[in-house]
């Protein structure tokens, strides 16, 4: 593939903005070919940088702009599951019911609010979480570095986040998202930016899945292509709205307005 003079590039915008993105295989198909200075951090660091004004665009967990609705997030553009999602879940021995406290991983906001509240609506549960406990929440390559390691341990049970929430809601699940601050300007041309570059990460997924070095190359390939959806369609705005809903029914957020704002 003839890759064209980086000032011909429809993302070429983005390099005056100061930009944070997270360091997982995920996320790459969202920056590959980025020719621009960006701030890789884990997910947690990114939403409080993004909330002091150090950044300009993040890639944020979702709990961030539910909790804080005063961002603006480019439209279809995500990372997200339609079921399991492999890399975020709940590790455990015994019974899920007999569980009384969970470990979070302290880089995440979503995911340890989306355990908290899987275990409360679908399972009547209310365990104390803290950084350790009798089960784990692990995300990212840790996750799946886990799975890896602990994959011929028959005591080890693993609750999949994305494929219980697809069996609770009926709907996708919204991981992670572009925030732009408030008061940035030419809003449309950053968001088509942001498009632009996913579409070019996705077409390029082949060579993604050959320079990278998790797991192996026929996991990297199912995870890109099957595990993670990269949109934000109608769908997925739906199962936001509705973790929007059920984070405020359990006291998580303050409010479940005002609407989302897309550009």
């Amino acid at each position: 593939m003839t890759i064209p003079p980086a000032d011909a590039r429809p993302w070429t915008a983005l390099h005056q903005l100061r930009i944070g993105c997270v360091q997982y295989l995920n996320s790459k198909p969202l920056i590959h070919g980025y020719e621009g200075a960006m701030r890789l951090a884990h997910p947690r660091e990114l939403a409080r940088e993004l909330a002091a004004g150090k950044l300009d665009a993040a890639l944020v967990p979702v709990f961030e702009v539910l909790r804080d609705p005063h961002y603006t997030l480019v439209d279809d553009v995500a990372i997200a599951c339609d079921g399991p999602v492999f890399s975020v879940l709940l590790a455990y021995r015994g019974e899920l019911q007999d569980i009384r406290s969970v470990g979070l991983d302290p880089a995440s906001l979503t995911s340890v609010n989306l355990i908290r509240v899987i275990l409360r609506e679908f399972h009547g549960l209310t365990p104390e979480f803290g950084p350790e406990g009798e089960a784990q929440v692990l995300i990212g390559n840790q996750a799946i570095e886990f799975r890896d390691r602990e994959a011929t341990n028959s005591d080890v049970k693993i609750l999949d986040l994305g494929a219980e929430w697809l069996r609770g809601t009926g709907l996708p699940f919204v991981f992670a998202v572009w925030a732009l601050r408030p008061g940035l300007a030419h809003l449309p041309e950053i968001a088509a930016g942001f498009r632009a570059l996913k579409t070019h990460g996705l077409s390029c997924r082949e060579q993604i899945i050959a320079d990278d070095d998790t797991s192996t190359a026929d996991f990297r390939r199912r995870y890109l292509h099957e595990f993670i959806r990269f949109a934000l369609g109608a769908r997925e705005k739906a199962g936001l709205q509705r973790f929007r809903e059920l984070l405020f029914r359990n006291g998580q957020i303050a409010s479940a307005t005002p609407p989302l704002v897309f550009v």
